[in-house]
This record gives C-alpha cells, sequence and structure tokens, in this order.
C-alpha cells in the first residue's frame, strides 16, 4: 500500500495554495462591464441625487397650508400656473391660491411645499379642484435625499451588482477600475482523449474535463484559455505548457497519478520552478499537484472526470476568485440530515455527490447513486457535495453532516415567495 505520510490535508492544501497567489492588477473598464467583478478603486459622489427638490408623484405642486380643509365635500379650488414635464425648469412661483400641474420626477417649483397626487384633484379648465389635505413636503423628494455630493457611495473591494452599475451610472462614471478577468489556462493530457467534434472509437474517450473545467471557470468570473490535448510524451508535455505560460493560472487534467505514462508531475519539476505537493488526503481527487512554473501557478488535477471537478471546487475555484480581487471565495457550507449509510475509509476526507432539499423546515441529503469518480451523470445530478471527516468509517441515515452548496437551486423556486 502507498505510504500516506506524504499526503497533505485538503485545509493544508488550500491554505498553502492561496498564500502563494495574490489579486491581480487593475484595469479601467466601462460600466457594463464591470458585473461580478471587484472594484479597485473608491467610488465618491461628484454632485448631489437628485440634485434639486422633485416630485415623487404625478400631481400638483402647491403650498400645502393651501389645502386646509378641503374634503370630496368641500374641495378646494386653486388656479393652475403651468404645467411642469419631467427634465424641465418651472418659470413659475407658487403664491397662496395657486397650484402647478407636475410630473414625477420634475423639479419643485419656488414657493412650493408638497405635492397631491393626480387620484385627489379634479382639473377644471384653467383651475384644479382639491379633494384632500396634505401635510408639508407631502410626496417630495428632497435634494441629496439618495447621494450626497462628496460621499463615500462604493468602497474598493465591493462586488458590483446590478444596483452598483445603475448607481455608478446615476454618478456618470461611465469608465472605472476593477480587477483584471484571470486567465486560465487549460490543457488536457492522454493519448486516449479526441477533441468533441474529432470521431471517437471504443479506445477513445472525447476529453470532457476540457469543456466542463472551462465551463467551471466562466461561471467564476475567468476567462478560459483552451490549449488543447498534450499527448503521453514528455515533448508534447513541455510545448503545452510552455504555450499555457502566458495565462494568470494553468489547470491541467490527467497524468498525475503513479502509472508509468503519468508524467505531469515530472514535467512539472523540470520545466518550471517547483512543486509544491501532488497528493490531498481526500477522495475524489487525491492525486493533485500544484506548484509553480516560471511565476505561474499550475494545477494538475486528476483526469477522471468527477474527480478533476471536485478538486476544482475544493482547490482551483478559490484560486481563480482570490486573484479577482475577491474575499468570500469558499462555497456556502450548511448542515443537513442524512438520509441513507454512506460507507468510507477512514483516513481520507469523502466529497459525496449529494441532492440537497428543504423538509420541515431543515436540510436532508442523500446521495446521486453511484459515487465511481468516473461517472460525471453523479455530478449532473448533484447540488451540493456532502463532506465526511476523516476520521469515521461510515456515516449513517440520520447523522447531521455539513455540505457544500454547489448551486443556487435551494434559494430558488417556482412560485413567488411572497404568496
Amino acid at each position: 500500500m502507498k505510504d500516506k505520510s506524504d499526503m497533505i490535508r485538503p485545509e493544508e492544501a488550500i491554505r498553502r495554495i492561496l498564500d502563494i497567489v495574490s489579486p491581480l492588477p487593475l484595469e479601467r473598464v466601462g460600466i457594463l462591464q464591470t458585473l461580478g467583478r471587484v472594484l479597485g478603486e473608491d467610488i465618491f459622489a461628484g454632485r448631489d441625487i437628485p440634485p434639486k427638490n422633485n416630485s415623487s408623484m404625478d400631481g400638483y405642486a402647491l403650498r400645502s397650508s393651501d389645502t386646509k380643509g378641503a374634503s370630496w365635500k368641500k374641495p378646494v379650488v386653486l388656479r393652475v400656473l403651468e404645467d411642469i414635464p419631467a427634465g424641465s425648469i418651472p418659470r413659475c412661483t407658487i403664491t397662496p391660491g395657486t397650484a402647478a400641474r407636475i410630473m414625477t420626477g420634475a423639479p419643485l417649483p419656488e414657493g412650493a411645499d408638497a405635492v397631491l397626487r393626480m387620484e385627489d384633484t379634479e382639473k377644471n379648465g384653467g383651475s384644479v379642484r382639491i379633494f384632500v389635505e396634505v401635510e408639508k413636503d407631502h410626496d417630495v423628494r428632497f435634494a441629496g435625499e439618495d447621494v450626497r455630493n462628496g460621499e463615500l457611495i462604493l468602497p474598493r473591494g465591493c462586488v458590483v451588482r446590478p444596483p452598483e452599475v445603475g448607481m455608478l451610472a446615476s454618478l456618470g462614471r461611465a469608465f472605472v477600475s476593477v480587477y483584471q478577468r484571470p486567465i486560465v489556462a487549460i490543457l488536457a493530457t492522454g493519448d486516449e482523449l479526441v477533441d468533441i467534434d474529432e470521431p471517437v472509437s471504443p479506445w477513445k474517450i472525447v476529453s470532457s474535463n476540457s469543456y466542463s473545467l472551462a465551463a467551471e471557470v466562466l461561471q467564476c468570473g475567468g476567462i478560459p484559455l483552451q490549449i488543447g490535448i498534450a499527448r503521453d510524451n514528455r515533448e508534447d508535455l513541455v510545448a503545452k505548457f510552455r504555450a499555457a505560460l502566458r495565462a494568470d493560472l494553468i489547470v491541467s487534467s490527467g497524468g498525475v497519478s503513479v502509472g508509468d505514462y503519468d508524467l505531469v508531475k515530472d514535467v512539472m519539476k523540470d520545466v518550471g520552478n517547483r512543486m509544491d505537493f501532488w497528493r490531498v488526503a481526500m477522495r475524489p481527487g487525491r492525486p493533485l499537484a500544484f506548484g509553480i512554473i516560471e511565476g505561474v501557478p499550475v494545477f494538475g488535477l486528476p483526469g477522471n472526470p468527477v474527480s478533476s471537478m471536485v478538486s476544482f471546487e475544493q482547490f482551483v475555484r478559490p484560486t481563480i476568485l482570490k486573484l479577482a480581487g475577491k474575499t468570500k471565495i469558499h462555497r456556502r457550507i450548511a448542515k443537513a440530515i442524512l438520509q441513507e449509510d454512506v460507507p468510507k475509509k477512514e483516513g481520507l476526507k469523502y466529497f459525496i455527490r449529494g441532492i440537497v432539499n428543504r423538509k420541515g423546515g431543515g436540510l436532508v441529503a442523500s446521495t446521486t447513486g453511484e459515487q465511481g469518480s468516473g461517472i460525471l451523470k453523479s455530478m449532473v445530478r448533484a447540488n451540493a457535495l456532502i463532506v465526511l471527516p476523516e476520521g469515521i468509517a461510515i456515516a449513517r441515515a440520520g447523522d447531521e453532516v455539513r455540505v457544500q452548496i454547489l448551486d443556487d437551486s435551494l434559494d430558488l423556486t417556482d412560485v413567488p415567495g411572497y404568496e
């Protein structure tokens, strides 16, 4: 049996990896390119928003004191001085006994201290009948109510969502500085692999890892750079790794086990500076190499599809997010009640593909069935990974277990939550 002394725990592996990588430099981009990215500068307001007191309703700008005693049985009649559309400048001054018809967003004319909505009035030629009393400041949005000139609105390090994009537009910031998106070179290895559009045979398989890993990179905000398939010889591997060095991060799959043709570990040592580790005490994904080639971090993931994706989730995804300037870089962990017995070997942390659902105010977790590292369908069915610790030989039905949530399926429903 292979000596386990050279294996490190997953917690130690991710610590070593994250100690090595740092956020990428900043770049200046248009605001529609900032979505999901991290701001690299503090955003201060250069003006008040709104710039002037304005109406929050379609109605009439007036003096609140002129509405005293108004009712549906005994309306107050005011003379209408002008119509004020949104975007126009009022010409009139509201004096006792007068009003101005005003649209939502239009600036309040001088002398007005309230707005009465259209539904509580009746136009009558050049005058308007007022049916209700209003208080001072009613339906008025004040200058600087949203944003004050000089106020820090978006701090450096915040992740841009649609509201932040809207705020940047409101502030007139067409371009801002954000952390660069990491370019991630993806390399598959193995003589048995063919690309998606090449003919297959009983001795060949499609390189699904090239595409699932590229999709994973896209999902966490990186830019995949597909290098292709390297054959099981040193010369081709070296050439492919050389081509990948223009990326910020290199991810290869296959060739990191102990077979005669598993050359990636040796090539990583030959081509570059160092290999930090190559075995992690976990299943699936035990053979996992990490190191540096000419200053570029390199992951050598296992070749089996599930092992590759699970390893990506635990180690590569947080690395990409840190490179992109993010600080919240790990998947959400929750607790769930296991619905079946799950045997395992002691000494290894297991990541079991699972389905997590809500039940009775809590979460329950079941496996997706066969857990072989080549069963990609088990990942297709999973919305979580059931995390089982090293020190147990079996997890029993009814046990509380930790689950790593892989998507937003628990947060979305087919009916509105407010019904």
